[in-house]
């Protein structure tokens, strides 16, 4: 298992940094909220899971520990795949999903794409036992959730300015997607950084 790599950010593109190790590019697949806190040419630490297929080898990277050892312990619930389970993280945070799960909160579950409400419920159900108890203070219903909708627009701005984007180019792609979001929170969703990251990046393509 490679636990962590280590070494100069080499490249980034929007679901994914190349960090150099002993020469070598890694390919490393991140949540946004990951990539914002990188930068090309500085160092970086990161924690790792590789998944091995018949015909792949893809290491997923996360900001700590905790966040990669919640990302396996998702995949041990029927039909979480790696991708879902970076979805997953992408639009919440551990604590976050721990709360989810401890209180039985569909709607945070399927603010996550690819989850319905059936799907939520069943993931409520496998995981009741195996996230852990939130480590956190957010343990009310309340908090589920808002962290990530009060700071969807800051994630953001730091994710293109992470690839590369002037101040300016990102204050005008999240200013673009803004009426997505709050459309999310007015239903009581958490916005999908990921989604509007990928909308962000056309848009900025299309005034270039």
């Amino acid at each position: 298992m490679i636990a962590f790599v280590s070494g100069p950010v080499a490249a980034l593109a929007p679901t994914s940094a190349v960090i150099e190790v002993g020469g070598v590019g890694m390919a490393v697949q991140c949540t946004p909220a990951t990539l914002a806190g990188l930068r090309i040419g500085e160092q970086a630490r990161i924690a790792t899971s590789l998944v091995v297929r018949e015909d792949s080898l893809t290491l997923y990277g996360f900001a700590d520990d905790d966040e990669r050892q919640t990302f396996e312990l998702l995949q041990t619930a029927s039909g979480v795949g790696p991708r879902l389970a970076q979805a997953m993280l992408a639009v919440h945070a551990p604590d976050t999903l721990r709360v989810a799960v401890a209180t039985g909160d569909e709607k945070t579950l399927t603010a996550v794409p690819g989850i319905g409400k059936k799907g939520a419920q069943k993931l409520l159900l496998e995981l009741k036992d195996r996230l852990g108890e939130p480590l956190g203070a957010h343990v009310g219903r309340q908090g589920i959730g808002v962290p990530v909708s009060a700071a969807w627009n800051d994630q953001l701005h730091s994710a293109l300015i992470g690839l590369g984007y002037a101040t300016r180019e990102a204050d005008e792609a999240v200013a673009l997607v803004a009426p997505q979001a709050e459309a999310a929170i007015e239903a009581g969703e958490s916005p999908a950084v990921p989604r509007l990251l990928r909308a962000a990046l056309q848009s900025l393509n299309r005034t270039r």
